[in-house]
């Protein structure tokens, strides 16, 4: 019966695997979900419409963060607030020796601005393979190194849907993720920046500009990139022609808020009027109404989350209050809780469980969605804590589910986000016929991030870390060592 119970989550990732969109097999694992309800719990049909609705009405403030999320990217990636960024990391003059990083600190600066790593990919490929082909640096390094940083800000960054869904799905405050592993992915950008640049130490020292590698760029390379991230080829245009350095100011008014610990949707709504008032000044921004202007930016955004993100995530919610009517995550619950004898390996075991879902639906997102309620049940069931140290877990769950979906993409060949790098790498780049296990082995951010997290959580050094650390025991216990010190 427990394995009925459980195989709706089989069948979502079945279809998954298969090739569906979570868009479509959200849903179809929902109804099979409620099938199974009947059969194993005797529901009725208008209790089944209950429970599901239920749990997606919690969900509705992450709905709107998402919509205002998107509307900001939109904002960034056309306003110029983007090519700020890359224009002063580039103002520096590239090497061989320098490109690779600075790619790196781009991509990761960038995508903590537009919330999208596949976005700020397509973006900076185009320009950083042609400074690296320019300088004669290593195109595996610098390739991996642009898609590691882009991974960046899809981990922590304020508006990327990753963050916000993760967040959503443990309960936890996308501001209060950010500030718990904010240290540990600093700390992680760093090392992974000096491992990279120590790799590139004995490449020449040839400078070059962005200019002349956008300028090297064929027709169809572009064709391609307008088709598959229109704001891609914006972003290059506005590179290439530049924007003011004070285009900046946007991404900074929203760091600057976020730390003060503004809420989530108040961070995004300054960015979005920032981001206006910035590209009026410097001229990127030539009306405010039509379907060019900065509204129709602000519509692009809330169309682009409406039509995929926001319906896949209420079938999701529906999905997730039917199995936890029928209590369908309890055979894997007890399972763990059999073997682990504290909550710091349970813990671990959430971080592996991450990992393996990753590895099986070959999809962040699929992983979150489908992974992140049973990471959150396992906690709840298994640990005794005052309700501040079980946020604290929560919001590592949060961390687990976004980090090793995310990194943990850039490290399994056949994910679809190596898939989307290789083709993007070699549309851009044809000179060279790229191979996903190729640029696995350069990409150091991944290898420092996952292996560090599940390091940390194991072994309890995370406590060296400021806001990182785990509560540990008698803090918090497991509720099978609660019961037996009871007797």
């Amino acid at each position: 019966m427990g394995l009925l119970k459980l195989s709706p989550v089989f069948v979502m990732a079945g279809l998954m695997i298969s090739g569906f969109d979570a868009l479509l097999a959200a849903p179809l694992a929902t109804v099979y979900a409620a099938i199974i309800a009947i059969i194993t719990e005797r529901l009725k049909f208008n209790e089944i419409v209950d429970c599901a609705v239920e749990n997606v009405k919690e969900m509705q403030l992450v709905f709107f963060i998402l919509m205002a999320a998107y509307a900001m990217a939109e904002a960034f990636m056309a306003t110029g607030v983007g090519a700020s960024i890359i224009n002063m990391a580039l103002s520096l003059g590239m090497t061989a020796k320098t490109v690779a990083v600075t790619g790196f600190v781009v991509t990761a600066v960038l995508s903590i601005a537009t919330g999208t790593s596949w976005g700020t990919f397509a973006a900076c490929a185009p320009i950083f393979l042609w400074l690296n082909h320019i300088v004669d640096g290593n195109i595996l390094l610098t390739t991996a190194s642009i898609a590691g940083g882009a991974c960046f800000g899809d981990n922590i960054g304020l508006i990327s849907d990753t963050t916000v869904v993760s967040s959503g799905i443990q309960k936890v405050e996308v501001i209060h993720r950010i500030r718990h592993q904010g240290v540990w992915s600093m700390l992680c950008l760093v090392v992974a920046g000096v491992i990279i640049f120590g790799l590139s130490i004995g490449l020449p020292n040839t400078t070059a500009n962005a200019s002349d590698a956008i300028s090297q760029i064929s027709p169809d390379v572009i064709d391609y990139l307008a088709d598959k991230k229109p704001a891609a080829v914006t972003l290059l245009n506005q590179v290439k022609e530049g924007v003011p350095y004070y285009m900046i100011i946007p991404l900074l008014v929203v760091l600057v808020v976020a730390i003060k610990g503004l809420p989530t949707l108040a961070c995004l709504g300054l960015g979005i009027i920032a981001s206006l008032i910035c590209g009026l000044i410097a001229g990127t921004v030539t009306s405010v109404t039509g379907d060019n202007g900065f509204l129709g930016l602000i519509y692009s955004g809330f169309e682009e989350a409406g039509k995929w993100v926001i319906v896949m995530m209420m079938w999701v919610g529906a999905f997730g209050g039917i199995m936890g009517r029928i209590k369908a995550f309890a055979p894997i619950s007890n399972f763990i809780s059999s073997i682990v004898s504290n909550v710091r390996q349970l813990m671990f075991a959430n971080g592996l469980l991450s990992i393996l879902g990753n590895a099986a639906l070959s999809d962040e997102m699929a992983q979150i969605v489908t992974i992140g309620p049973i990471l959150k049940n396992l906690t709840d069931e298994n640990v005794e804590a005052s309700e501040e140290d079980m946020y604290k877990l929560r919001l590592r769950n949060a961390t687990f589910g976004d980090a090793l979906g995310v990194f943990g993409s850039q490290l399994i060949p056949w994910h679809v986000y190596m898939g989307f790098y290789v083709a993007i790498a070699s549309a851009v780049y044809p000179l060279h016929e790229f191979v996903a296990i190729e640029i696995i082995k350069y990409n150091v951010m991944a290898m420092v991030a996952v292996g560090s997290i599940l390091i940390l959580t194991l072994t309890g050094l995370d406590r060296l870390i400021p806001l990182f650390g785990l509560p540990s025991e008698p803090q918090v216990k497991l509720k099978k060592h609660a019961k037996a010190t009871v007797k």
